[in-house]
């Protein structure tokens, strides 16, 4: 049996690990962390309000992957249909936007709805740019009061400077009839691409992952900060020499390539033009659970400070003690387009005033815990210099023999499911010997 070494133990480490044990194998697993769960780890506060680290929820097609989701939880989950609201200027509307624009004002629904018309008719084009694909979809004004203003808080990067690769089902495209309708009436039909949500009842979003690694060696508090790959060994920072014959890294690739002995100046280059964002999470408890009528909210006002608010105690009641609610806030900020200049705990005051500001905390309430922390890695950033880079360093990884999976080892815009496919299809390649990367 060969010997497999796993980096991360996050959803696509566990997919590698899941896929190994199927064929006997039990890997090492290596992990930066005193927990596992990657970014979809969870945390309880003294307190005994749970928070992930930032909203996740299952919403997967595969029947395969909700069935071994399911079974690690026993079937104890919660199955819901999300309510999903967005805040513009003291206007609370429906998700999507564009087809919810009732009571809007009429200064901005004629120039919307004329242009949203013409872009209807208009010949279709090729967008080389988010910003140009939004315009022609949508129309110039919703296309900025919209979600331009809520990319440049979500992604940092200003949409001319972003691909159209990362949409997929994501940015809903309404008929006409849809978007009148939502414009003269107050009440639409549901038009989410997922309808059902999956959230376990006990432990938070990792309950759904855990036991993946029960069938790895897995090595907590051990970051890497060396890769070998004719030597076929990973070194640890407290001096560890682990030798392997297969690599699976979940490791984010800028992260990955600078430790890897004689990576060419080239692929180092590559991996610096990577970007992803960060995100402050701010998890507050509060004394009470009305809260929202959404499980979670988008925020378009450039003067408020977070870019989406959501409920984990509407996720499920085990998220919250009886009679309490909670919410969870996240900042977003990038090293390339807009640096974090103050600590986590800095971003709490503002958070506070601002979640008064837009009424879903009262002057009244009582706050039980409030925790903030930084994820150094959340979301890629699709910009126009990420194909390129990406193809690089993929191609270098692969005539070394590394293998990667995940988000951050594939640098792309993977969901639960997509993370955790990846780290099978990783696995697979790894043990069959044979030298590449994995793809999704």
């Amino acid at each position: 049996m060969p010997d497999i070494l796993v980096l991360g133990a996050g959803t696509a480490a566990c997919g590698a690990t899941h896929h190994l044990a199927a064929h006997g194998i039990r890997p090492v697993v290596l992990e930066q962390r005193a927990h596992v769960g990657g970014h979809a780890a969870t945390f309880v506060t003294p307190e005994g309000f749970v928070f992930d680290d930032g909203p996740h929820i299952s919403f997967t097609s595969d029947a395969r992957i909700r069935d071994l989701f399911a079974a690690n939880v026993d079937h104890r989950y919660v199955t819901f249909r999300a309510e999903v609201n967005n805040h513009w200027r003291g206007h609370w509307i429906k998700h999507p936007a564009q087809c919810n624009l009732h009571g809007l004002p009429t200064d901005l629904l004629v120039p919307l709805l004329t242009e949203l018309i013409a872009a209807q008719h208009a010949p279709a084009g090729s967008a080389t740019d988010y910003e140009a694909w939004l315009v022609s979809t949508y129309g110039r004004t919703f296309a900025e009061t919209f979600p331009m203003a809520y990319g440049r808080k979500y992604h940092t990067a200003p949409a001319v400077r972003m691909t159209t690769d990362w949409l997929g089902p994501r940015m809903y495209r309404p008929r006409l009839e849809e978007v009148l309708r939502g414009v003269l009436e107050p009440t639409t039909d549901d038009v989410h691409y997922v309808s059902e949500f999956r959230y376990p009842e006990d432990g938070g979003f990792v309950a759904y992952l855990a036991p993946f690694l029960r069938n790895a060696d897995v090595h907590l508090g051990q970051r890497v900060i060396g890769v070998a790959p004719r030597e076929r060994v990973v070194t640890t920072a407290d001096g560890r020499r682990w030798p392997y014959d297969g690599l699976v890294s979940s490791l984010p690739l800028p992260v990955l390539v600078p430790m890897i002995d004689e990576s060419p100046t080239d692929v180092r280059e590559a991996a610096g033009l990577l970007a992803c964002t960060q995100c402050v999470v701010v998890s507050i408890g509060v004394a009470r659970p009305d809260l929202s009528v959404a499980h979670w909210s988008y925020i378009y006002d450039d003067d408020i400070c977070f870019t989406r608010v959501s409920y984990p105690h509407m996720f499920s009641p085990g998220n919250a003690p009886p009679g309490t609610g909670s919410i969870q806030v996240e900042l977003y900020f990038s090293d390339k387009y807009r640096p974090l200049t103050v600590s986590p705990d800095a971003c709490i005051a503002p958070v506070l005033a601002d979640l008064k500001r837009i009424a879903i905390l009262r002057d009244d309430d009582v706050v039980l815990s409030v925790q903030a922390w930084l994820s150094p890695y959340a979301n890629v950033i699709f910009d126009h210099d990420r194909p390129a880079a990406v193809a690089t360093v993929r191609s270098y990884l692969a005539d070394v023999g590394i293998t990667t999976c995940g988000r951050y080892g594939e640098w792309g815009y993977h969901w639960t499911d997509e993370s955790f496919i990846s780290g099978e299809t990783a696995a697979e390649v790894a043990l069959a010997g044979h030298v590449g990367t994995a793809t999704s």
